[in-house]
């Protein structure tokens, strides 16, 4: 069986970091992206030189018709999704909860939380034995701020995780009969342009001191852990979650 990988939010940090090991690990890979379509671009063009096969595809998945038009390309492109990684993700500026309005929990929920909700549902339909799909596997990006709550910068951010942790467990015993397993990892402060978009690019500089490893993570440790749950290696792996927060 032909191994297709859909990684949202593939064109930067982590999501790239996982489209390069993935091709190397022999899939087909899709790179979705919502804006930045000239990084997509070059990841795409990078997998393609060095032998593998990876395609672009735009979508915004905080709206549901992007995403159910997103699987079809692949559909149609690389053939029936089999790896489905939910990495897409935002921040807002950090602030703390008695300035947060309900707009900006509105963007915060609908990428983080409902984005992946029907992502999964459409991988689900197509991976399912149920659906006559052949199986498959779902990794969830959640975060250590699931765990610590991300006070004074990011509660929504952390709320929105902690419910991509529960989401995890539920739809692993859901699907765990008809040949899917779903699990998540919790990457810690991991060096990445996110913390930009947050407002404080230098935010690994200021927390370091609060990790026992002393330092900042690679995205590329993270996509190590996210191809591992992919394979036959954690094949008796489900509703789990591999923290990669140098011991956070």
């Amino acid at each position: 069986m032909d191994k297709v990988m859909i990684i949202t939010g593939g064109s930067r940090g982590i999501g790239a970091a996982t489209a390069r090991l993935a091709a190397t690990a022999g899939y087909k890979v899709c790179v979705s992206y919502r804006l930045d379509r000239q990084s997509a671009d070059a990841i795409v063009d990078e997998i393609n030189r060095s032998g593998g096969l990876a395609t672009a595809m735009q979508a915004d998945v905080a709206v549901e018709t992007d995403i159910v038009r997103l699987f079809e390309e692949v559909d149609n492109r690389l053939g029936p999704v089999t790896a489905l990684v939910n990495n897409a993700g935002i921040l807002e500026t950090q602030m703390r909860v008695d300035d947060m309005n309900a707009e900006r929990l509105a963007r915060v929920f609908a990428v983080n939380v409902t984005g992946s909700f029907i992502c999964a549902r459409e991988a689900v339909r197509r991976m399912s034995t149920k659906h006559g799909g052949k199986g498959g596997v779902i990794i969830n990006l959640s975060s250590i701020a699931a765990r610590l709550g991300a006070p004074n910068e990011y509660v929504d951010y952390a709320a929105a995780k902690g419910a991509i942790d529960t989401f995890t467990i539920g739809l692993a015993k859901e699907v765990a009969g008809e040949g899917i397993r779903v699990n998540a990892v919790r990457p810690g402060l991991i060096d990445t342009d996110i913390h930009a978009s947050g407002g404080e690019p230098n935010r690994i500089e200021r927390l370091k001191h609060t990790i026992p490893m002393q330092r900042g993570g690679l995205a590329e440790e993270v996509a190590r852990a996210i191809l591992w749950l992919a394979s036959e290696d954690a094949s008796y792996s489900t509703g789990t979650f591999v923290d990669v927060s140098g011991g956070r």
